[in-house]
């Protein structure tokens, strides 16, 4: 149960300013949606909406006429947006709104004159609550009680909400996830059974839901307890459920073990991983029901399902429109979560080596926080195994033991790195420019990195011209 804030809330400065400006018009107006409930709870508030009795050409010329800059950012649905010290204030006029046919966007708009009837339109209770520094909190559908009690109920009646707008169920999972509450249980049924129809919303705004679920570091929960929406958002995720393993290494279906593995790496990250390790975790096995064969023994095996798994996750991640800066590097997670390496400094060398191709040349700083987060997820990997296996996360630590003493030393492993140029090379070899330099250039680094070779100039020429590298 949630212990809420005693005594009246402290609206900031410029949301003050908006409702002051506004009532001295001769309109009504309040602070309503996410501050109310987020400031009820205790919790950091920074974004003010406020609704208004205004039309929103009255509530434009109200504020204008006090100095306050506005915009025009959704009139046709009596949104303006007002600038108080920088800080925008969303004002929106009272209104209610008529049939979702697009499963989006409401057919029509009718603007009314009674706050209650704005807030009976909104998703849940807990987001249907308006506040006023001198009129106080107006609840009018138990918000107050069921942020008391940790649930998410849907205002009204929870089938009609979903119908409105199916991407609702997935808002349902990720304030679950955020706040740690549990879906009444009318309003479970309802979403789930409109969590199909996520089919038939955008998918970049699927997208958004499902990374504010995995920014939760709850979304091993959401996984576990709304597959029925997870799945609906993503359907591969749906051919986990039940898909045994049939190994000695692993005692869980595919799913239970993503779901275990997901929150090992919460735990060893302390709830601080970055997004792209979280949507590889939650997808680094999502091939694993396509690469499924059966050796002559019985045992399960799932040869090529990091490749296979990487290609999914970029197909899948591209789809859902997450930006590219997280994609690239899930993508290289999943695929290099299951590469061998170990805590010697030449394994780790070549680790870095292949990860920094496949990150096609990040900048060192990327390519050591990803390096590390591959090893977080083989850890947490490792603890979701069956028991006599579980012991490899700590043989994990002492590879990471290596990777922070060869990332803090600048050990060379990439090309760039060398001591010695394609100019160099060809020099010392007697070479025309063209794919052989390269060629050789990548044989060096390797001799660098098995430490046959010290990346010095006249030692790699030295080598170079006496064949200890082979230039061809």
């Amino acid at each position: 149960m949630a212990h809420l804030v005693e005594g009246p809330l402290e609206l900031p400065a410029y949301g003050a300013r908006v409702l002051d400006v506004l009532e001295s018009a001769g309109h009504e107006a309040w602070a309503v949606g996410g501050w109310v409930r987020d400031s009820l709870l205790g919790r950091p508030s920074h974004d003010v909406d406020v609704t208004t009795s205004a039309r929103w050409p009255d509530a434009k010329a109200a504020l204008e006429a006090a100095g306050i800059d506005v915009h025009e950012t959704g009139t046709a649905h009596g949104t303006i947006t007002a600038v108080v010290d920088g800080e925008p204030v969303e004002v929106t006029t009272y209104r209610v709104e008529g049939t979702y046919t697009d499963m989006r966007h409401p057919d029509s708009v009718t603007f009314v004159s009674s706050v209650t009837d704005d807030l009976a339109r909104r998703d849940f209770t807990i987001n249907a609550m308006a506040w006023h520094p001198t009129r106080g909190l107006l609840d009018p559908f138990g918000g107050r009680d069921d942020l008391v009690s940790g649930v998410i109920r849907a205002v009204g009646d929870p089938a009609t909400r979903f119908s409105e707008d199916a991407l609702r169920v997935l808002r349902a999972v990720r304030f679950a996830c955020r706040m740690g509450f549990v879906v009444e249980e009318a309003t479970q049924s309802a979403l789930t059974a409109a969590a199909p129809e996520l089919a038939h919303v955008a998918r970049e705004r699927v997208g958004s839901e499902m990374g504010g679920i995995l920014g939760s570091g709850r979304a091993g929960w959401a996984l576990m307890n709304e597959l029925e929406v997870m799945s609906a958002a993503i359907p591969s995720l749906g051919h986990l459920a039940g898909f045994e393993q049939n190994s000695p290494y692993h005692c869980y279906d595919v799913l239970v073990h993503t779901v275990h593995v997901m929150d090992s790496m919460e735990a060893i990250t302390q709830g601080e991983a970055p997004a792209r390790l979280r949507w590889a975790s939650m997808l680094h096995d999502i091939a694993k029901p396509r690469c499924y064969t059966v050796g002559p023994n019985g045992q399960g095996h799932f040869f090529g399902h990091p490749a296979e798994g990487a290609r999914m996750t970029d197909s899948i991640m591209r789809d859902l429109a997450i930006p590219l800066a997280i994609t690239r590097p899930a993508v290289v997670e999943v695929r290099l979560h299951d590469r061998p390496v170990k805590a010697s400094r030449q394994s780790v060398c070549k680790f870095l080596a292949d990860l920094d191709r496949r990150l096609q040349d990040a900048d060192e700083d990327l390519t050591g926080k990803v390096a590390h987060e591959i090893l977080v997820l083989k850890r947490a990997d490792a603890l979701a195994k069956a028991q006599p296996y579980r012991g490899y996360a700590f043989e994990v630590e002492e590879v990471e033991r290596v990777l922070d003493q060869v990332l803090s030393e600048g050990a060379c492993f990439r090309v760039r790195d060398l001591a010695v140029s394609g100019a160099d090379v060809m020099a010392a070899c007697d070479m025309r420019p063209g794919r052989e330099v390269g060629e050789t250039l990548s044989r060096v680094l390797d001799a660098v990195m098995e430490g046959r070779v010290p990346n010095d100039r006249d030692a790699i020429t030295v080598a170079l011209a006496d064949g200890t590298i082979a230039s061809s």
